[in-house]
């Protein structure tokens, strides 16, 4: 979720995933946004995502070398959602540049944080190994708290896991999420939209304490949800350095589906 002047101004090379609207496929970011996805999943067609090609990062890794590269760190979503990493993986092996591929056991802006991170390492002289050392630590430090309306979309996409067990009763309860060790776990249940906003709120404060932080509110088709959640954060959170306020991109949006929010709380070393 990373904006495109912070790709730019950091010098970020971004291999997308692909959304799979009906049977055409489109490259997130590029062909597609996530209002094109949340509109799709409103009118009930069917939505998939698709890793990147080894190819494509084989692609990258070797354009980057040809721009003067000595070393790539490559740096993506949790394993556990996404085969992507694997991608990664194989492409590092085929390339003639050494590649650090680092698996931020993050999704959305918890991986963006740690990509940040990585690139203020790169800044101030960091060799590889630091430099996937600081997107290891800032993704680890980083707590990833999310609501839904429903957890329809996550059941489809095969993504759900530990939080299937709301299921049964999602219907009579707004589940609140997390992203645990890569995985997508259920943390409380709360009964209306409100109650579980306000939880999300006080929840990242407690995450903050009195800590130096970066903190992204995300949406998908719900601006005013996500800006009354920034707004409140920004009165509550002393330590904050920067507030992100975003919608998803099209893949993750593919998943948890209009009306979601996400706060993630990202502490600096």
């Amino acid at each position: 979720m990373l904006s495109e002047d912070v790709v730019a101004e950091h010098g970020l090379v971004v291999v997308p995933l692909q959304v799979i609207i009906g049977s055409t496929p489109y490259a997130e970011g590029s062909e597609t946004s996530a209002d094109m996805v949340a509109e799709a999943l409103r009118a009930g067609q069917p939505v998939s995502t698709s890793r990147p090609a080894p190819e494509a990062f084989v692609s990258a890794y070797e354009n980057a070398a040809a721009s003067g590269a000595e070393a790539v760190v490559s740096i993506h979503l949790s394993s556990e959602i996404s085969g992507t990493f694997e991608s990664a993986q194989l492409a590092a092996k085929q390339v003639s540049v050494p590649v650090e591929v680092v698996d931020s056991r993050q999704v959305g802006l918890g991986t963006g944080f740690a990509v940040l991170a990585a690139a203020e390492a790169r800044e101030a002289g960091e060799q590889p190994e630091g430099i996937a050392g600081a997107a290891h630590a800032r993704a680890e430090a980083t707590s990833a708290l999310f609501y839904v309306d429903t957890l329809e979309y996550l059941r489809r996409g095969g993504r759900i896991g530990a939080a299937a067990k709301l299921l049964g009763s999602a219907l009579a309860v707004k589940p609140l999420l997390r992203i645990e060790d890569g995985r997508i776990v259920p943390l409380e249940k709360v009964r209306t939209t409100g109650r579980a906003l306000s939880r999300i709120e006080d929840l990242a404060v407690e995450v903050a304490g009195d800590r130096t932080v970066d903190v992204g509110v995300a949406h998908l088709a719900t601006p005013e949800r996500a800006e009354v959640v920034a707004a409140h954060l920004r009165e509550r959170i002393a330590g904050v350095r920067e507030l992100v306020v975003g919608e998803v991109g099209a893949v993750i949006g593919a998943h948890v589906g209009p009306g979601m929010v996400a706060v993630v709380v990202s502490p600096l070393a």
